[in-house]
């Protein structure tokens, strides 16, 4: 099993829950971030002051997955979060050891 992180821009969260969803991933969790990359950030007028924003506002998205399932997720995630512009975010997989269903108990795969 793998744990799949995602983070993209906040207006792709519909085309990717419908690509997972597509691919078989029963559930993701989202969570809203802030951070930058080579984006860098940008500078905005505010009343006519500027000012820096470091920090822009992204989309983390966290899903366990099948080693079976695991390039089909990742397949969907990339083509429905890109824009193929600077900032469209990055994906991480991290290997899983355990899940358990709270509800039944059921470990491992069962659980997903």
């Amino acid at each position: 099993m793998k744990l799949i992180t995602a983070i993209i821009r906040p207006f792709k969260l519909d085309d990717v829950r419908g690509a997972l969803t597509e691919v078989g991933v029963s559930g993701i969790t989202v969570t809203e971030v802030k951070g930058f990359g080579r984006q860098k950030g940008h500078t905005e007028l505010y009343r006519g002051a500027e000012y820096v924003v470091d920090f822009l506002p992204k989309l983390k998205i966290e899903c366990a997955v099948t080693d079976d399932a695991l390039d089909a997720a990742l397949e969907a995630i990339q083509s429905a979060a890109g824009t193929g512009k600077v900032g469209d975010g990055k994906i991480f997989v991290v290997a899983l050891d355990q899940a358990i269903r709270i509800r039944t108990g059921e470990l491992g795969a069962d659980a997903l």
